[in-house]
């Protein structure tokens, strides 16, 4: 569905075309798009009564694509919808971190709450950890906003991201979410019970919805590298699905060398969307396609080749205490 120009509100349907062509069309080779603190005020203002008028858990219908991290990398956001086509010709779900650490996370943000606006049913954007404001105050997010704006113009995203709905279901069988399972979750229902606006605790199922990551060193739960959440290992994935009804949780919050990573014969996947994440790691970005019949196949974005070999960090094995991909 294509939101009407009545229903859009203050910001018309031509208002929102000219705010996509822009940054489409300027944001091409890293350029920097200057909207207005008036245009991505109104992006924010009513893309939280979108936002909210979905559900907490999004229910989707496949076919549809789903992109992990972006991290404000808004020129690899362009190449991805160059890959899997440009809304409304793909339905996408994002499963957040779409600020901090990159250089354009503002031009991020915007494309992706103008489209949704614009295409309210064609794409979905779930929270990440970093769409809270104790972190983006200290990964990028808010010196972007206060360098190129105000420190106001930072806190009404603020507002904006405590609208994102936690986690989508595709076809009652594909659970997604930006970090993984909790020890308080047993019923999907617990998800859609979540109010919002909301912040971010410190601990419990919220947290853990975007904190958590799966381990092949656990058995049951484990204590998290990261110091927040915790981990999961394959027997608590597996009872958590069965128990469900599901066939597959899809996530993101972890580099991953090819883009996507299997986990525990393959009933978790882990995307990550930003290639060359940081400009310090060789990863790929990858996009995920599920088809009507639930087959998930993969398209890479290949990181850029042009640095001199091994001037790149490997990939971590685990995250060191305190960063949060």
């Amino acid at each position: 569905m294509m939101m009407t120009r009545a229903s859009m509100g203050a910001m018309d349907a031509a208002a929102v075309d000219e705010v996509v062509r822009r940054l489409v069309e300027g944001g091409r080779g890293g350029r920097q798009v200057q909207l207005s603190e008036a245009e991505i005020r109104q992006l924010c203002v009513e893309a939280k009564q979108v936002l909210l008028s979905q559900p907490n858990l999004l229910r989707i219908h496949a076919p549809v694509k789903i992109c992990g991290d972006i991290h404000g990398q808004f020129v690899d956001l362009l190449r991805l919808f160059d890959l899997g086509g440009y809304p409304p010709t793909s339905t996408y779900i994002f499963l957040g971190d779409y600020v901090d650490r990159g250089k354009q996370s503002l031009e991020t943000m915007c494309l992706l709450l103008a489209y949704k606006l614009k295409y309210p049913d064609n794409i979905y954007l779930l929270r990440g950890n970093h769409e809270d404001a104790k972190i983006n105050r200290v990964y990028g997010f808010y010196d972007e906003c206060k360098r190129r704006f105000n420190v106001r113009l930072w806190k009404i995203f603020c507002d904006c991201f405590n609208c994102l709905p936690m986690a989508a279901l595709i076809d009652d069988k594909v659970l997604c979410m930006h970090g993984g399972l909790s020890p308080e979750l047993n019923s999907l229902d617990q998800i859609k019970d979540i109010e919002r606006p909301t912040e971010i605790p410190d601990y419990g199922l919220l947290c853990d919805l975007l904190w958590s990551d799966p381990s092949h060193d656990t058995e049951g739960w484990g204590e998290s590298d990261r110091g927040v959440s915790c981990t999961f290992g394959a027997d608590k994935l597996v009872e958590f699905l069965e128990k469900n009804d599901l066939d597959l949780v899809c996530r993101a919050h972890q580099v991953v060398e090819d883009g996507y990573e299997f986990f525990a014969e393959r009933r978790l996947v882990t995307i990550f969307s930003a290639p060359n994440y940081c400009g310090e790691f060789d990863n790929a970005g990858a996009l995920l396609s599920i088809d009507e019949s639930l087959m998930c196949s993969f398209q890479i974005l290949k990181p850029n080749e042009t640095g001199a070999p091994h001037s790149r960090k490997p990939l971590p094995s685990k995250a060191p205490k305190g960063e949060n991909a």
